[in-house]
C-alpha cells in the first residue's frame, strides 16, 4: 500500500530533478563555451558536431541528475516509511 504513495512523490521529485538538470546543463554549457544557449538541432548556424556534442552533454547531465534524484527520493521514502519503493 505504501508503495502507491510513492508514485505522486516520485513524479514531484522527477519534475524537480528536471528543473535542476536544466539549470546544471545551462551552467556547464556556459562555462565550457561562453555561450548562453546550446545549439538547437535545427539551427543552421551550428554544424553536426556542435549539435551532437551539445546533445550528448545534455543527455549525460540529465541522466546523472535523474539517477541521483530518483535514488535520493527512494532513500528518503525508505527512511520515512520503512519500505523501499522499487524492486528489492
Amino acid at each position: 500500500m505504501t508503495k502507491v504513495l510513492y508514485k505522486p512523490l516520485g513524479l514531484l521529485v522527477g519534475a524537480l530533478g528536471g528543473i535542476l538538470a536544466t539549470a546544471a546543463f545551462k551552467q556547464v554549457w556556459k562555462r565550457a563555451t561562453g555561450e548562453d544557449e546550446a545549439p538547437s538541432p535545427t539551427d543552421r548556424n551550428f554544424n553536426w558536431r556542435q549539435v551532437v556534442i551539445a546533445a550528448a552533454i545534455q543527455g549525460a547531465i540529465f541522466g546523472a541528475v535523474k539517477a541521483a534524484v530518483d535514488r535520493a527520493g527512494a532513500v528518503g521514502y525508505r527512511k520515512a516509511t520503512g519500505d523501499w519503493p522499487g524492486d528489492e
